[in-house]
C-alpha cells in the first residue's frame, strides 16, 4: 500500500509564503512522476506542477513565476514552494505520484487559504 502524507498547508495573507511537503512511502515499484494539484470550491482540480520522471517540471498558469516544485534527492518527497499568495490561491492542494500510465495515487489534500 502507498501511502502520500502532506503537511505544511495553513492560513497565510496575501503576498505571503507557505512550503508545502509530501513524503511518499509504502510500496511504489517506481515513480514516474510526482507533484501537486489543487481544488478550489466550486471548481474542477487543476495542475500546479509535476515533475517528471526525467526531472522535468511542468508548471500550471496559475503557478509560473511564483510556485516552485522540488523533490528531495535521498526520499520520495517533494516540495512546493509557494511565494507572493494570493486570495485566489485558495484551494486543497493535493500530492500526485504517478507509478505508471494505469496508477497514480492522491493524498489527502492540504488546505490553504489566502486571506487578510
Amino acid at each position: 500500500q502507498v501511502h502520500l502524507v502532506e503537511s505544511g498547508g495553513g492560513l497565510v495573507q496575501p503576498g505571503g509564503s507557505l512550503r508545502l511537503s509530501c513524503e511518499v512511502s509504502g510500496m511504489i515499484f517506481s515513480i514516474n512522476g510526482m507533484g501537486w494539484y489543487r481544488q478550489a470550491p466550486g471548481k474542477q482540480r487543476e495542475l500546479v506542477a509535476l515533475i517528471t520522471g526525467g526531472g522535468s517540471i511542468r508548471y500550471g498558469d496559475s503557478a509560473k513565476g511564483r510556485f516552485t516544485a522540488s523533490k528531495a534527492t535521498d526520499r520520495n518527497t517533494v516540495y512546493l514552494q509557494m511565494n507572493d499568495l494570493q486570495p485566489e490561491d485558495t484551494a486543497v492542494y493535493y500530492c500526485n505520484v504517478v507509478e505508471n500510465k494505469d496508477s497514480q495515487y492522491w493524498g489527502q489534500g492540504t488546505q490553504v487559504t489566502v486571506s487578510s
